[in-house]
């Protein structure tokens, strides 16, 4: 799988992303979901569990920099 490829998915939650955190998400792709060590794109925002992201960077092989993909 190519960097560019996880950018701009969609994924949930399941480990608080945050400040001082290593969070985690699952993310659907390759047919199924995987999960992904978390951070946030944005160093001062905590999503918690069930909250819906977008990915924005992808650090292969399990690491995600990901945003809300909703306001709210």
């Amino acid at each position: 799988m190519d960097d560019s490829s996880m950018v701009g998915l969609l994924g949930r939650v399941t480990g608080t992303v945050g400040p001082g955190l290593v969070g985690e998400v699952i993310v659907r792709i390759r047919g199924g979901a995987e999960h992904f060590l978390a951070y946030p794109s944005s160093p001062k925002e905590r999503m918690e569990p069930g909250t819906v992201v977008t990915v924005i960077e992808y650090l292969p092989p399990r690491t995600v920099y990901v945003a809300r993909a909703y306001d709210g």
